[in-house]
Parts: C-alpha cells; structure tokens; sequence
C-alpha cells in the first residue's frame, strides 16, 4: 500500500473511478444486449439513439476504444438498415 498521503488520495480517486466505470460499462452492455433482443423495427429505432449516445459517452469518458465505440455503433445500426 501507498506510503505518501497524495498517492493515497490517488488510489483512492482511481478506486472510486473504476466503480463509476464498472457501472457505466455494465449499464450500456445490459442496454446494447435488450436492443439486440428487441424485433420490432419501429421500437428498435427509438431505442437506438438513447444506445448509442451511451455507446458515445463510454468512448469519451475512455472507459471503452473509439474504434470499438464506432464498431459497435456500426453493428447496431447495420440491424436497423
């Protein structure tokens, strides 16, 4: 364990931000698996802007790659077409 006070501030700040990122990611993953079980295509694309805004705010954050935010995107609406 950390010995200096800064550096124990900072692990406690990198544990609070991996619990926020643990939601985050977990909450858009549930999100993008009940689109995906979703067969109706008027509902599917209503519910697609609300994933993929997620998707987005995931990428931004870093939680998750931008290329793997645009490759899920991609996918997502690939079904929609």
């Amino acid at each position: 364990m950390a010995n200096h006070s800064a550096t124990k501030k900072d692990a406690r700040q990198a544990a609070k931000r991996r619990e926020s990122n643990k939601y985050y990611g977990k909450t858009t993953r549930n999100a993008i698996r009940d689109l995906k079980t979703i067969s109706e295509e008027k509902t599917y694309g209503e519910k697609l802007p609300e994933v993929v805004s997620m998707i987005d705010k995931l990428a931004k954050r870093g939680v998750i790659h931008k290329n793997k935010a645009a490759n899920l995107k991609s996918k997502l609406s690939k079904k929609k077409a």
